[in-house]
Formats: C-alpha cells, structure tokens, sequence
C-alpha cells in the first residue's frame, strides 16, 4: 500500500512517516499544498492524508481541485481546528475522513486501513478534466470549450492537459519544459510562448472569457477572465 502524507511540520511528517513505514505501508511526502497536489494528480495512491492549514495551497482548496479533476482518492483530513463548521467544510469540499490533532497514531492507521479496503474503483480517475467550459478527454484525446470540439496538435494537447491538471496555479516556462515536455528549459527559445499563443488562438477565440493568462517573469496561469 503506498499513502501520500501534506503537512508542513517536518518533526510530525518524519513521525508519521516513520511510523506508516513500520506497518508495510509506503509513503510520499510533501511539505506544501502545491507539491502535494502535483504528487496526488501524477500518482496513484491508496490514501491521501493531508493537513487542512498548508502553505501556497490549504488542504481544502488541494481537495475541491483533485476532485474537480475526478480523482477520488481516499482523503483524511488532519486539522488543529475541531469545530463542526470546520469538518462540514471538509466534507463538503469531498473529505472521506478527518482527525483533529492530536491524535493516537494507531487512530490514524485504522483509518487508512479502512478507507484502503474500499474497492479501487471507487477512487480511480475520471478520463475527463474539466475547467470553466473546458473539456478534455484522456482517453479519447478529444477536446472541447462550451460543447464545440477544438482540433490540438498532440504537444498543445499535452500543454492544456498539464493547465487544466493546476487550476489557478502560476506554472514557469522551466516546470513546463521540464514536467510536459522532458526537455530542459533553454532561456535562448521562445517556444513555449508558441505553443501557448497557439493555445490562446484555438481556445480563446469566438468566447467572452479569457482563460490563459501571463504572470509576467513567472510564467502562465489557468483562470477565468473576461475579455
């Protein structure tokens, strides 16, 4: 069994991690709302177990965007905050569990035990991403904005899948090059700013919202915007 733990304490990460690892169970670790966001949608896991305060992105908003992509991934939640609004916004946003620290490290094994035994398919992924009126199909290979289907050459498709895979997250031209491409990134290019152009053309004209942005020196984010 392989579990993925977000929390940004380093001595309770090693805690725990150590102690996952003493019971036959593998682990990844991330110390941050974004690593581990990226980790969850590139890997399969049994359970994820996230704390909600994180930084750069709270376990919530990491929750609401893996299953805005349709991962269904097993998720507990771990929080300091033990009020009842607090949990219902967990569950809300698509939380299987939630434990309040502290907690006994034997509650937290039980825990994954029992959401690791539901069958796999309850949590596999959709083929499908989805953003504002985007659609993309992974198995098909089709896409679509508002219903009308977008012909994409197979490295733009590659480019829309890893925005539509990080919402609202500020993506550099070097993790572009690196995680979509395998290539490493060559400041001398104007490439990806091709590509992305191309992208802009095929997905922005003919509709009221603009949804490829520049962050500039940064790189590019995924949101909605008038134009």
């Amino acid at each position: 069994m392989k579990v993925l733990l977000i929390e940004d304490e380093p001595k309770m990460v090693q805690s725990l991690k150590k102690g996952l690892q003493e019971n036959q169970i593998d682990v990844d670790t991330a110390l941050e709302g974004s690593t581990g966001y990226r980790l969850a949608s590139e890997n399969e896991y049994a359970v994820i177990i996230s704390d909600v305060i994180l930084p750069e992105v709270n376990g919530i908003d990491l929750l609401r965007r893996l299953r805005g992509i349709g991962n269904r991934t097993p998720v507990i939640l771990l929080t300091a905050l033990g009020q009842t609004d607090d949990k219902v916004t967990g569950f809300e946003a698509g939380a299987d569990d939630y434990l309040t620290k502290p907690f006994e490290f034997r509650e937290l094994l039980m825990r994954i035990r029992a959401l690791a035994r539901r069958p796999v398919e309850t949590y596999q992924s959709s083929p499908n991403l989805h953003f504002a009126d985007l659609e993309m199909n992974l198995e098909t290979k089709e896409f679509f904005r508002g219903g009308q289907k977008i012909s994409l050459t197979p490295r733009e498709f590659a480019l829309m899948e890893y925005l539509l895979r990080n919402p609202g997250r500020v993506i550099s031209k070097n993790e572009i090059s690196e995680r979509v491409w395998n290539l490493h990134f060559d400041t001398g290019t104007n490439v990806i700013e091709v590509y992305v152009n191309f992208l802009r053309k095929k997905i922005e004209k003919g509709f009221s919202k603009k949804l490829i942005h520049t962050q500039f020196k940064n790189g590019y984010i995924l949101r909605e915007e008038e134009l």
